[in-house]
């Protein structure tokens, strides 16, 4: 057998431009390893990752537990289909309701399946239970939103690229301001199924509402008689120093929609969990997914949900988010206009003078650091839980350098 000469980043990333569809414009990095924090390029170059796959490797690459979880469930059997019942489907979805409070779980595979399942589920329930007339459901969403792209997601974004050209849009979306209760009140009528909104909105940039917000979406959604529907797919399982982000103000939704770090970075799960009541209205046949719920994924997702259950990383993300935002405070005048932070997130606004986020990204590459930009000069910060003090302030480091030189 003749084997295939080792390729360089160079040529493996020329190789990419006439097989790949253009919808991604990744930093000139090839990873060809990785572990904790850290990945390594195909020639042998290490950078520190700030990024951690949007949250998806909230437990950095390659956790040992979740590697041990994937690689026993290989060794039994990794689908089944929900045409039948598998030995740990129902593990799962008991660990997963406990971490959460909530009662009932529906499994699924990608974020944007968990966000289109939502609304499948508080359509179907405005009509059936809170008696709206059929097809005159109204979801209310915030402006700024970022919850997938699929054709029904596209439709009530604010983002451009995201939304243009996918028309005709779905009907039955009404979009507010982010973090204003007056606007949402006033959006909220008869007709309204559900309010779905991100705790923490992640692709925006970061932005945290003010205190009390999720507390008034909570009591409006009560008081209203609509579901809220909190999507945690960035921002829970740790990522803000607690478990899920509606923590913070004490408040537990509707619905919750999960994913992304769900997954342990190994494979794709995701879940919409929530009251009995609320997804009791499904029944057989009327809702579905070939692949949510099989054995690998559920084996991963017990495995994620055990490493959350003794609070260990919550507190991780709580306690190294202050030396990630005393870092950024120190960083204000020095190329840093602004940042917003919970837990170990951040969004970063450089000074446009210095360079876009792109232009930052690319030189913090050569720094040894991985970071993402989003809407211009706007930089997203979100290391696995698992980086270290040491780890963290190198990065930060980093980000002093790059900034001072302009």
């Amino acid at each position: 057998m003749t084997v295939a000469p080792p390729r360089g980043s160079a040529e493996l990333i020329r190789a990419e431009q006439p097989v790949l569809a253009h919808n991604y414009h990744p930093l000139p990095v090839v990873v060809a390893r990785a572990e904790g924090a850290w990945v390594e390029d195909v020639e042998g170059r290490r950078y520190l990752d700030m990024l951690a796959g949007y949250s998806a490797l909230n437990f950095g690459h390659r956790h040992p537990a979740l590697i041990d979880a994937a690689r026993h469930q290989l060794d039994r059997v990794t689908l089944t289909s929900r045409a039948f019942h598998n030995d740990r489907l129902a593990g799962f979805a008991e660990s997963l309701a406990a971490l959460t409070g909530l009662e009932t779980v529906l499994p699924m595979n990608t974020g944007a399946e968990a966000v289109e399942s939502a609304v499948k589920v508080a359509r179907k329930w405005a009509y059936e239970v809170k008696g709206v007339p059929e097809s005159q459901a109204t979801i209310v969403v915030a402006a700024g939103n970022f919850h997938g792209r699929t054709t029904t997601l596209v439709s009530f974004s604010t983002d451009a690229d995201a939304r243009d050209g996918y028309g005709p849009y779905t009907p039955g979306f009404r979009v507010v301001p982010y973090d204003d209760l007056p606007a949402l009140t006033a959006a909220v009528d008869d007709t309204t199924a559900a309010v779905l909104i991100e705790p923490i909105q992640g692709e925006a940039g970061v932005i945290i509402p003010r205190d009390g917000y999720l507390a008034g979406v909570r009591e409006l959604t009560a008081r209203t008689g609509c579901l809220f529907i909190a999507d945690e797919i960035q921002s829970g399982l740790g990522r803000t120093g607690t478990t899920l982000a509606v923590d913070h103000e004490g408040v537990r939704p509707d619905l919750l929609l999960l994913g992304k770090a769900l997954g342990g970075g190994i494979v794709p799960v995701s879940a919409v969990v929530g009251t009995r009541d609320v997804l009791g209205v499904l029944r057989p046949g009327q809702h579905g997914s070939t692949f949510g719920g099989n054995p690998l994924a559920a084996a991963v997702g017990t495995a994620v949900v055990e490493l959350l259950r003794t609070g260990e990383y919550q507190r991780r993300a709580a306690e190294l988010g202050t030396v990630l935002d005393e870092g950024l405070t120190a960083l204000h005048g020095h190329g840093v206009l602004a940042h917003r932070a919970r837990g170990l997130w951040a969004g970063v606004d450089v000074d446009p003078a210095i360079g876009t986020g792109r232009e930052i990204g690319e030189r913090l590459l050569g720094e040894g650091v991985l970071v993402k930009d989003t809407h211009g000069s706007t930089l997203r910060v979100a290391p696995p839980l698992t980086v270290t003090r040491e780890e963290l302030e190198r990065a930060l480091a980093a980000l002093r350098t790059v900034l001072a030189a302009g």
